[in-house]
């Protein structure tokens, strides 16, 4: 991969929660060619070691750890085997999340319509699964909550670590139809503030990145008609997107090695930073 810019992260440790997914995958393999023995974390082994195996093909060094973010032993385990190969770490993506459709609309308003003749399959604000609901938060926010629980305690024994929360644009603006994502998200970037106050005095920065609408695997249904062309819902996104196109997981590279790096970002501390091609800067008119 053609990089934006290096920067020095020889004998640096990252670890990457969600690492076997499209944008975390990339994340990983940026940090790789900067140097860094990479951990790649997800609940999906086969995809983690393919982002390993890529990886260690184009000469980098990453491991790859089945792991559960909602499960504390799964957590420490992986860190276990990190300490063994790695050695501590230096830096944290909290990448692991994901939306539910239990915890999705069908319509982005209600209608008094769908109160008195609702369709099969089709979900109100008043049928949303509180269960998916749950689940959703959980994976976002409590996963990102235990695994900075598990990993950061080391990290305080070592000089200028970071932590990178992967929030989402939803967090400034909530979205029709995915109130639940939304909440989550907006929860992942109110605790970026808050940790990064309190973990200020023990050398530990603490920012997110807040992605805009990118066409990933996990998305790609949801935009996309049977035939590959763009959907409705993805059009309006486009039309509403000042850059006109969807962005590219390497659109995400330049901010996170920014982040990463001491000497650029030193005194950059609980920030949460928007790359949506200008989405949330248009009103629409």
């Amino acid at each position: 991969m053609d990089l934006p810019f290096i920067v020095d992260l020889k004998n640096k440790v990252a670890v990457v929660t969600g690492g076997g997914g499209t944008l975390c995958g990339r994340f990983s393999e940026a940090l790789a060619k900067c140097g860094a023995k990479v951990a790649v974390l997800d609940l999906n082994e086969e995809s983690a070691q393919d982002v390993a195996n890529r990886i260690s093909k184009n000469g980098g060094t990453a491991l790859a750890i089945k792991v559960n973010v909602l499960e504390k032993e799964s957590l420490q385990k992986a860190e276990e085997i990190i300490l063994e190969n790695f050695g501590s770490t230096n830096i944290l993506i909290n990448g692991a999340g994901g939306n539910n459709p239990r915890g999705t609309t069908s319509n982005e308003f209600l209608s008094l319509d769908d109160m008195v003749k609702k369709q099969d399959n089709q979900n109100t604000f008043f049928d949303l699964d509180i269960e998916g609901i749950k689940s959703l938060f959980n994976l976002n926010f409590i996963g990102t909550l235990l695994s900075s629980q598990i990993f950061a305690k080391k990290m305080t024994e070592l000089k200028n670590s970071v932590i990178i929360n992967i929030s989402s644009m939803n967090s400034f603006r909530p979205l029709t139809k995915i109130p639940a994502y939304s909440a989550a998200k907006a929860a992942v970037s109110n605790f970026t503030q808050w940790l990064a106050v309190h973990m200020s005095k023990v050398g530990i920065r603490v920012n997110a990145i807040a992605p805009g609408f990118f066409l990933t695997e996990q998305n790609r249904i949801l935009l996309t008609n049977q035939d590959g062309t763009f959907n409705s819902r993805a059009k309006k996104i486009l039309e509403h997107t000042p850059m006109g196109r969807f962005g590219q997981p390497d659109d995400l590279i330049g901010t996170l090695l920014w982040l990463i790096d001491e000497k650029a970002s030193g005194f950059v501390n609980g920030v949460v930073i928007p790359i949506d091609g200008g989405f949330s800067a248009y009103s629409g008119i």
